[in-house]
């Protein structure tokens, strides 16, 4: 048997990676066309979609996330803007701060009533949950479209979404990203319409 001193810091740090662990898998679904055969194989480069400013931080940290994973899925990259040939994957991302509902009452009230041969009566008992509101939750979604740069059809979009806590590591773009871009292109290219989970 170990000693209690040996098992009180293994119960911390089970406690504390409690508090950072994500919330949820990650939601992905992919659409791409019946004929897969032009992904992959080819110049690609990542470029931001409506809305995104290409220049920022954290935007470049995203990007840099899907130029990882469409490397690994055979993709060679090229500079955003090259004039022709190849394809191109339009980045687009959104977060979001919010605070969940509680799904209890903060106050719960109970009656108990007892009979017998010497005493009988009801009981009220009212109960407070201390436990605070739940902690706010960060959500992020991504969503990459890859089209073919000359006739500018669209050949594979993929969407994913993921909540954590907003004092988890994941809540992190840095983090966050690579951890979102890597569930995106898991068994690329997916199967079309499906929506999965990935932990």
């Amino acid at each position: 048997m170990k000693p209690f001193f040996a098992i009180v810091p293994a119960i911390c740090l089970a406690a504390i990676s409690g508090c950072v662990a994500p919330v949820g898998p990650v939601e992905v679904t992919r659409f791409h066309l019946p004929d897969t055969t032009q992904l992959g194989n080819t110049m690609i480069a990542v470029e931001p979609g409506d809305g995104m400013d290409g220049a920022s931080l954290e935007f470049r940290t995203y990007s840099a996330a899907i130029a990882r994973e469409l490397a690994r899925v055979g993709y060679s990259e090229s500079s955003p803007g090259t004039a022709a040939g190849g394809q191109i994957a339009l980045l687009s991302f959104d977060r979001a701060t919010y605070q969940p509902g509680r799904r209890n009452s903060p106050v719960s009230v109970g009656v108990g009533g007892s009979t017998g041969s010497y005493r009988s009566g009801v009981g009220l008992g009212i109960g407070f949950d201390l436990s605070g509101p739940p902690p706010e939750q960060v959500e992020t979604r991504l969503s990459v479209m890859i089209r073919d740069r000359e006739s500018g059809k669209t050949l594979w979009e993929g969407r994913a979404s993921f909540a954590v806590k907003a004092n988890s590591p994941l809540a992190d773009t840095q983090l966050g990203a690579a951890k979102m871009a890597e569930a995106l292109f898991r068994d690329f290219p997916g199967n079309s319409g499906e929506t999965i989970q990935v932990k």
